[in-house]
């Protein structure tokens, strides 16, 4: 593998994989089952409105091997955005080799020279403690805040 992946903006080209790579992560992560048409149709719209939802892919060797995607939340308190970083996935065969550390320190690195953005957020599943750790290794620190929700969406379905 080249060690230095490709880190760039997804294309329209991007959505198959993208589609894949989001299902196997809400499956991994979470153990939800999402119908593919769906996700299919909001990584097609991310993809269209970068505004609603922005993805990032790492490319070794012409495939695309991860992904993160960005939104935005705007926080009166700092009269600023933060972005919050979802959808993160390495494909199997690449993780353990810094895809995800290059996906974050690009967008890390975009966000500190927007001066609207003040930080970086993500959530991640209760049990899912190999993220906890890595998102740990790259300087991140859990916050005090619990994530509530209300949904009437029927994206997922557990599994278990």
């Amino acid at each position: 593998m080249d060690n230095n992946p490709i880190i760039r903006s997804a294309r329209v080209t991007d959505i198959p994989v993208i589609t894949e790579f989001l299902i196997a992560q809400a499956r991994e992560s979470e153990g939800l089952r999402l119908d593919p048409d769906t996700a299919r149709r909001g990584v097609a719209h991310a993809v269209a409105h970068p505004q609603q939802g922005r993805y990032f892919v790492a490319e070794c060797d012409g495939r695309v091997v991860g992904q993160l995607m960005i939104t935005s939340e705007w926080s009166d308190w700092r009269a600023k955005v933060f972005w919050w970083i979802q959808s993160v996935y390495v494909h199997p065969d690449y993780r353990g080799q810094s895809v995800f550390r290059r996906l974050y320190r690009h967008v890390e690195s975009l966000a500190r020279q927007d001066p609207g953005v003040c930080g970086i957020r993500l959530y991640v599943h209760r049990n899912n403690h190999g993220a906890m750790a890595a998102y740990e290794r790259l300087g991140m620190t859990p916050t005090g805040y619990r994530v509530y929700e209300t949904t009437w969406s029927e994206a997922g379905k557990d599994e278990g």
